[in-house]
């Protein structure tokens, strides 16, 4: 790309900004949008709140993207419990205890908000720096984006719905004490579009229409307009993101200049560049920085994190609003032969253990770590799994690229994918400065 940097550059970068800093840095805050993805259902695998703050992960934090909330068949954000559908419990109405509670207080009977709505109040309360999002889509929950962008009605009708369910709070009680007008009311300071993808290339069954990528754009700016209009001339300034497709195709879909003016930034999927879905191989690199020449695979031949982000600024988002994802999780294959390359590049009999794993496992996996500084790729091979991730050393160095670059930041999917001790969060951390 033309205006990639160096790999010699960025080596050289890399020593010279992981020198200690100055008194003076040491007391700033932190530099850079540094947004994490809050899985709802990481509860249920004993991820909460607490564990961002005990971690250290929400002191470095800047951003906490709440993943996800639905939009409804007739174009309105809710609330609702039933598989597949909603999470109501999760959410908010769940009594969290003292022993999991961010402040170390059990929640009450009779309080109108429980659950994640009112750990994130408190985790936000303790990191005066931090803001809380409110996500609307991912992969499952994109069904209905379409029909809410499709008109002027829809859009003004689809924008008031989730301003008035997670920015004034009016939670619905749904049978029980929880929720009630203002209720939710201080939990988020903004809204995170993941519409996956308008035009397509989403989940079976996601409405389409040709018309999606102007849609999205107007669907945006009501969202800008709106949004400023509950800020009024003295209140807060909230929020507006969205994640963004690496494919190329799909990225231009979107009018990215009209889209960049409505939004904070844009969070760029700058990952799942390869993965299970080419279960046979060859194995590769799910999130390199840079492109390498010898890639050998069919689709996304020479794809990397720094292709997403020149695609991007090339038509014309500004730098400052490209914030590039990174994966706390890595991708799998079985039955790989060595080759030259210590296993990339290579076929595979099938997926190692899922093909899918945290980061908190995978770094517990037999086998050797290998990193390619050339193009910024870091791997584990132990003679026949293969497993494509981002190591904390990787991290460091993307978290430098995006300085370097001048970029907003760094987006990371997702928060409970971590080790204990917040390793990843601290390396990013550590780039950034």
């Amino acid at each position: 790309m033309t205006r990639r940097i160096s790999a010699a550059l960025a080596a050289a970068t890399l020593g010279a900004l992981l020198v200690a800093p100055t008194t003076a840095e040491a007391h700033q805050g932190p530099k850079g949008q540094r947004v994490g993805y809050f899985t709802q259902w990481g509860i249920y695998s004993g991820f909460s709140a607490r564990n961002v703050q005990e971690s250290g992960q929400a002191g470095k934090l800047t951003v906490i993207n709440y993943a996800f909330g639905n939009v409804s068949a007739d174009g309105t954000c809710f609330e609702a419990n039933g598989a597949g559908v909603g999470d109501a419990w999760a959410d908010y109405q769940r009594p969290v205890g003292a022993a999991e509670s961010v402040d170390g207080v059990a929640d009450t009977a009779e309080q109108p908000l429980k659950g994640s709505f009112n750990q994130l109040r408190k985790l936000k309360a303790k990191n005066p720096q931090l803001k809380a999002v409110m996500s609307l889509g991912g992969w499952s929950w994109s069904k209905y984006f379409s029909d809410a962008a499709a008109t002027d009605a829809s859009r003004r009708k689809f924008v008031s719905s989730c301003i008035d369910l997670y920015l004034r709070g009016n939670l619905p009680q749904l049978g029980s004490l929880e929720g009630g007008a203002g209720s939710g009311a201080g939990v988020f300071d903004g809204i995170d579009i993941d519409w996956e993808y308008p035009g397509g290339g989403g989940d079976a069954g996601n409405v389409v229409r040709p018309e999606d990528g102007r849609n999205y754009t107007l669907l945006m700016q009501e969202f800008r307009r709106q949004l400023d209009a509950l800020s009024g001339k003295k209140g807060p300034h909230y929020l507006l993101t969205a994640a963004v497709p690496a494919g190329e195709a799909k990225a231009d879909q979107l009018e990215i200049p009209k889209v960049a003016k409505a939004v904070d930034w844009l969070n760029l999927m700058t990952y799942d560049l390869h993965g299970p879905w080419e279960s046979l191989g060859p194995t590769d690199h799910q999130a390199n920085l840079y492109s390498d020449p010898a890639d050998v695979a069919a689709d996304n031949r020479g794809y990397s994190a720094d292709r997403v982000v020149r695609h991007y600024l090339d038509r014309g988002l500004p730098a400052r609003k490209a914030v590039p994802g990174v994966p706390f999780y890595g991708y799998g294959w079985t039955g790989v032969a060595a080759g030259d390359k210590h296993g990339l590049y290579q076929a595979a009999t099938g997926l190692a253990r899922g093909g899918n794993l945290p980061y908190n496992q995978i770094k517990d996996l037999p086998g050797t770590v290998y990193y390619d500084r050339e193009h910024g790729a870091s791997w584990k091979y132990d003679g026949t799994e293969f497993w494509s991730y981002d190591t904390p050393e990787l991290l460091a160095r993307k978290a430098e690229y995006t300085r370097c670059q001048g970029l907003g930041g760094v987006m990371i999917w997702a928060l409970d994918n971590d080790d204990s001790g917040g390793s990843l969060v601290s390396a990013l951390d550590r780039g950034l400065r």
